[in-house]
């Protein structure tokens, strides 16, 4: 009776082995495959009966063998179990994915456990490889990573311009301040206002406003370096910061924006309008103790271009 009930545990163990949602892997000390259970089958396409005896890095030359060699040798000589994060590497087994909702991932990501099997003496002389399905959750993490920095970038970035919006736009000139502190570098700080636009507004409406604004922010877009930071820091006031640059290449650059605008008039809705800025220069100086003064230095210096009649660029030591 005792010898039945072992055959038939024995037999429920082979069923589970054979059945169970995990791959099972067993290797012996030469990296012979002594075990390939059902899941492992399903992916690979290849069956226990043939692929029982062959070794794994010549049955499965695009593993990385001298990386999972170093993991496997580690359980062998010190009895401990080693694990392999899908972060660490997608997958080890090029197994495609079946999934239909995590179709977007054309393999099967996988997490691993390696397993020391010991003989009756105590040593170790095979190991055991659990694969574990983890497309789903890889997935999701990255859904969600997406999704925050969708969420991130909104948060950010102002609706009409898609430019900064103020509020991110003060914490990069709070990084450049710090920065030009700390090693002493030089930076321009640049505002430009459009001229009379609440008359402009008043004559063609806010819609066409609007529009006049994002376009405005795309002229400027395109006229900034990639490392130069720009973001809208009122209605229609827009802010540069341009690191490692003195005021006489500020000074060109607004100038030159200044002129751009002022000969290319705008075709909206039937309209043409002549546009003009206003402009502000201030370099990055020792003075400064916080960004903020700074920053009043520079609409300082806005103000006075306004009140010059507009369509200048104005800086702190002109």
């Amino acid at each position: 009776m005792a010898d039945l009930d072992a055959m038939n545990e024995l037999h429920w163990l082979i069923d589970m082995v054979q059945t169970i949602e995990v791959g099972l892997v067993v290797l012996d000390r030469d990296y012979n495959i002594q075990l390939w259970n059902g899941f492992m089958e399903n992916h690979s396409g290849i069956s226990p009966n043939d692929i029982k005896g062959d070794n794994l890095f010549k049955r499965f030359p695009d593993l990385p063998a001298d990386w999972l060699k170093q993991k496997m040798e580690t359980v062998f000589t010190l009895k401990n179990q080693a694990f392999i994060s899908y972060e660490q590497r997608p997958y080890v087994f090029q197994f495609s994915n079946y999934h239909p909702i995590t179709g977007q991932s054309r393999y099967m990501y996988q997490n691993l456990t390696l397993l020391p099997l010991t003989s009756l003496t105590g040593k170790v002389s095979h190991i055991s490889i659990i694969v574990y399905d983890v497309t789903s959750m890889a997935m999701t993490k990255r859904q969600l990573i997406k999704a925050k920095s969708s969420i991130d970038q909104l948060q950010s970035a102002d609706e009409l311009t898609g430019m900064m919006n103020r509020r991110h736009w003060l914490q990069a000139l709070e990084q450049e301040f710090k920065r030009c502190q700390r090693y002493q570098s030089n930076a321009c700080l640049v505002l430009f206002n459009l001229d009379n636009f609440a008359q402009i507004n008043h004559d063609v409406g806010f819609d066409c406003g609007d529009k006049i604004l994002a376009s405005v922010a795309h002229k400027l877009s395109l006229s900034v370096r990639d490392t130069d930071c720009l973001g809208r820091y009122d209605g229609n006031t827009f802010a540069v910061i341009l690191p490692n640059t003195p005021q006489d290449q500020a000074e060109v650059f607004c100038k030159r924006f200044l002129q751009k605008l002022a000969t290319h008039p705008f075709k909206l809705d039937g309209h043409s309008i002549l546009l003009t800025s206003s402009a502000a220069v201030v370099e990055f100086g020792p003075d400064y103790d916080l960004a903020q003064h700074w920053l009043l230095k520079a609409e300082q210096q806005l103000k006075l271009a306004k009140s010059n009649g507009g369509n200048v660029c104005h800086s702190a030591e002109s």
